[in-house]
């Protein structure tokens, strides 16, 4: 069974060069080891989810350029569970960024075990 994240999880991109956390602020009631369970509105750009580094389809003569996050809509979400009627974000969520990135989880932010549908 997938399971939630908060506010914790770990993401990263794949066009990204460092990996960056994610800050819940969809609901403040909801919570797993303390810390709040993130829904599909938690998908803000340097609100919910800082840049990555720097990104690699943005090359510039010295580099490449701030990794900002630009997210789409969050996918592989909970389907029947919700907080707030926003579906819950598990460790497979994901969304694609606007710029040509995903974003994935790489750390649900907790330990605890939680069955969803």
């Amino acid at each position: 069974m997938p399971q939630k994240i908060t506010n914790t999880t770990q993401l990263s991109c794949n066009q990204g060069t460092t990996p960056s956390n994610l800050s819940v602020t969809s609901q403040n009631f909801s919570t797993a080891e303390g810390k709040y369970i993130a829904t599909e509105q938690d998908k803000q750009a340097n609100v919910h989810i800082k840049p990555f580094g720097q990104c690699k389809l943005k090359p510039t003569i010295g580099g490449y350029s701030l990794c900002l996050p630009v997210p789409m809509d969050w996918q592989k979400t909970t389907e029947k569970d919700t907080i707030n009627n926003y579906k819950i974000l598990t460790e497979y969520s994901f969304c694609m960024c606007n710029t040509g990135g995903k974003i994935e989880v790489t750390d649900k932010g907790h330990g605890e075990k939680h069955e969803i549908l």
